[in-house]
C-alpha cells in the first residue's frame, strides 16, 4: 500500500508555517533542478551504476535517499535550493509501455493522496528533506493540478472520446464531475479550450481536472495545505500553469504558504507576465526563447537579450525579480545539443546566473549533457560519476560564487534590477551593482581587447577603481577616463567584482593579460543611449585562423 501523504498534517502545520520561504527569501537562492528518478539511485546501489536508456522511457530508479546521499556534489557547486518531482502515486501502464512511455518522470499523477513509492518511503522523503535543511537550503516541491493521468484500457473505447474506456477506481477524484467533459486542445489562442480541454494522448488521456468545480477547488487548496505543511517544504514549482483559470491559482498559493512559480511554456511575454499577478513568479519562458537565438550560433543577436530585459521589465508584475531563469530543463532539448562551442555554452549559463532572476540549473549541465528533446534529455547523472572537475561543474560554482559575493557585498543587489549599458549583434554589457557582466556570442574562437565605458556608472566603477574578472580571476583597473579594458579568451564571458567583493571566488589572482597577436582581427563599437548611461564598448577580437 503507497504511504500516505497526510501523516502528522496538523502538528507539524504551524510549525512550518512559522518559518514559510517567501518570494523575497527565494530571491536569494540558486536552485539546482532535480529529476529525481534520474539523479541518484538509493545508497546501497550506487556503486552499480544501473544502465538508464533514456529512449526506453522506464524507470532508471532514482529515489529520495539517492538525492540526500549526493547532497555534497549539489551543495559543492555553490546551490542552496534544490527543485524535486512531483512526490504522488503515479499511473502504473502495463509493459511494454505505450509509445508515450512510462510515469518515470512524475507528471502522471494518479492518486494525489499517496506518495510514489518508486521513489521511496515517507521516512526516506522526510530523511531529505531534513538533510537539506540542516545545510541551510532549500527544497521545492514540483506540483500538478491540471490533470490526473488515465490509461485507456478498454479495445472497444471510442478512439475520439478516451474516457469512454476509462476506469476511475483508485483516483483520488473519483466522480465525472471533478473533470472536465473531454475535448482534444485544437487552438492554443483560445484560452477557455486551453484550460478545459485535455492534455496527452489516446493511450494516456490527462483527465482535466474541473477547478470551475468548487468541491474540487476545496480539496486541493487543503491538499496543499497538508501537504506542505505535513513535510515542510519551502516554495511549489507548478506545473502546466495556463491550463488552470488564473483566479484559481491566488487561493492555491495563499494555502501553500510558501512560494510558488509556474510553468507557463509560452514564448509572449505579455501573455506569461500576466500569470505574475496570480502567483509569485513565473518560469522565463520569454527570456529563454530569446537566449536561444541569441548563443546557439556566432550569428545570433544579443539585441534579443536587451529585448527580453525590457519586456520582463513591462510586463512582469516585479519585472526580471517575477521569474525563474533557466537554459535548461526536463523539457526542452540540453542547449548543447544545438551548438558544441564552449564560448556559446560558457556565455549562455552565464546569463542565467548574472540577471534579476533566480537561477536555476537543471540537473547534467554541469555535466556537458546534450540529450536532445524529450526523453533524450533526461539522462542518468549516476552515469557520469557525479565528476567535480568539469569545466561546467566549476564555470557554474564560479557563478554561483560570484553571485553569492555580489548579495554580500551590497544590501541592494538584490533589489536593483539590470541595466543594459550597450549592445551591438555581437555582445551585451549589463550592469547590476556590485556585478558588471560583458557576454559575447562570438564563440571559443574569439579572443582579444574589450574596452567597456564604466565611470558614469559610479558605484564602485568610478576612474581608478580596482575591479576583478571572476572567470578568469584576472585584476583589472578603471582608468582616468572611465574606462575598463581587459582581455577575452576563447569567447568567454567576463562578470566584474570590486576587488575588496572578489576575494572568496578568486583566492589567487593574477594580472590582467594581453590579447593573443592571432590574425583576423576585427572590432566592433557599440552606442547606447539610456535615461542614466551613455557608454561604449569597443571590442577587438582576435580570431584564430
Amino acid at each position: 500500500m503507497a504511504p500516505s501523504l497526510l501523516t502528522l498534517a496538523t502538528l507539524a502545520l504551524w510549525a512550518h508555517h512559522a518559518y514559510a520561504a517567501s518570494a523575497s527569501d527565494w530571491q536569494k537562492r540558486t536552485i539546482y533542478q532535480v529529476m529525481t528518478d534520474r539523479f541518484a539511485l538509493p545508497p546501497s546501489q550506487d556503486s552499480q551504476g544501473a544502465p538508464c536508456d533514456t529512449g526506453a522511457q522506464l524507470p532508471c530508479g532514482g529515489t529520495w535517499s539517492g538525492i540526500e546521499n549526493h547532497l555534497d556534489y549539489i551543495q559543492g557547486m555553490g546551490f542552496d535550493a534544490i527543485w524535486i518531482s512531483p512526490i504522488v502515486a503515479q499511473l502504473q501502464v502495463p509493459l511494454p509501455p505505450p509509445a508515450d512511455g512510462t510515469a518515470y518522470h512524475g507528471y502522471w499523477p494518479e492518486n494525489i493522496y499517496a506518495l510514489n513509492d518508486a521513489f521511496g518511503t515517507d521516512s526516506d522523503l522526510r530523511s531529505l528533506i531534513s538533510a537539506v535543511h540542516s545545510r541551510g537550503m532549500f527544497i521545492m516541491l514540483d506540483v500538478v493540478v491540471n490533470h490526473l493521468a488515465t490509461y485507456n484500457v478498454t479495445a472497444n473505447a471510442d478512439p475520439a472520446n478516451p474516457w469512454s474506456g476509462i476506469s476511475l477506481t483508485g483516483y483520488s477524484l473519483d466522480e465525472d464531475s471533478e473533470y472536465h467533459p473531454f475535448c482534444p486542445i485544437t487552438n492554443y489562442g483560445n484560452q477557455t479550450m486551453v484550460e478545459q480541454c485535455w492534455l496527452g494522448s489516446a493511450a494516456v488521456p490527462l483527465a482535466d481536472v474541473n477547478t470551475e468545480n468548487q468541491t474540487t477547488v476545496d480539496t486541493y487548496y487543503s491538499w496543499i495545505g497538508d501537504v506542505v505543511s505535513n513535510y515542510t517544504f519551502d516554495g511549489l514549482r507548478i506545473d502546466t500553469l495556463k491550463h488552470i483559470r488564473k483566479d484559481f491559482w491566488p487561493g492555491f498559493a495563499q494555502a501553500s504558504g510558501v512560494f510558488t512559480i509556474g510553468e507557463v511554456l509560452d514564448s509572449d511575454a505579455q501573455y506569461v507576465g500576466g500569470y505574475t499577478q496570480v502567483i509569485d513568479a513565473v518560469l522565463d519562458y520569454p527570456g529563454w526563447g530569446m537566449v536561444l537565438q541569441a548563443f546557439q550560433t556566432t550569428g545570433g543577436s544579443m539585441s534579443m537579450l536587451a529585448q527580453s530585459i525590457q519586456n520582463t521589465s513591462t510586463y512582469f508584475k516585479n519585472g526580471g525579480f517575477s521569474v525563474g531563469s533557466f537554459l535548461e530543463n526536463h523539457d526542452q532539448p540540453r542547449f548543447p545539443s544545438f551548438t558544441n562551442d564552449t564560448g556559446l555554452i560558457k556565455n549562455a549559463i552565464a546569463w542565467v546566473f548574472v540577471n534579476d532572476g533566480i537561477p536555476i540549473v537543471y540537473e547534467g549541465q554541469e555535466q556537458e549533457y546534450t540529450g536532445g528533446a524529450v526523453p533524450y534529455d533526461r539522462e542518468a547523472i549516476w552515469l557520469s560519476g557525479y565528476e567535480t572537475n568539469k569545466p561546467l561543474y566549476k564555470h557554474i560554482t564560479t557563478l554561483n560564487m560570484a553571485r553569492q559575493a555580489a548579495k554580500n557585498g551590497s544590501s541592494s543587489f538584490l533589489t536593483t534590477h539590470m541595466e543594459v549599458i550597450s549592445t551591438s549583434t555581437h555582445s551585451i554589457a549589463m550592469a547590476k551593482y556590485p556585478m558588471l557582466s560583458v557576454l559575447t556570442n562570438v564563440g571559443q574562437s574569439a579572443s582579444g581587447q574589450v574596452s567597456v565605458a564604466v565611470g558614469s556608472l559610479g558605484n564602485g566603477y568610478s576612474a581608478n577603481s580596482e575591479l576583478v574578472e571572476v572567470i578568469s580571476c584576472s585584476s583589472v583597473k578603471v582608468d582616468g577616463s572611465g574606462n575598463l579594458a581587459f582581455t577575452t579568451q576563447s569567447g568567454a564571458p567576463a562578470v566584474f567584482l570590486p576587488s575588496s567583493m572578489a576575494s572568496k571566488v578568486c583566492t589567487n589572482l593574477a594580472a590582467s593579460g594581453s590579447g593573443s597577436g592571432a590574425k583576423g582581427a576585427f572590432s566592433t563599437s557599440i552606442y547606447m543611449m539610456s535615461a542614466a548611461v551613455s557608454s561604449v564598448i569597443a571590442l577587438v577580437l582576435l580570431v584564430s585562423a
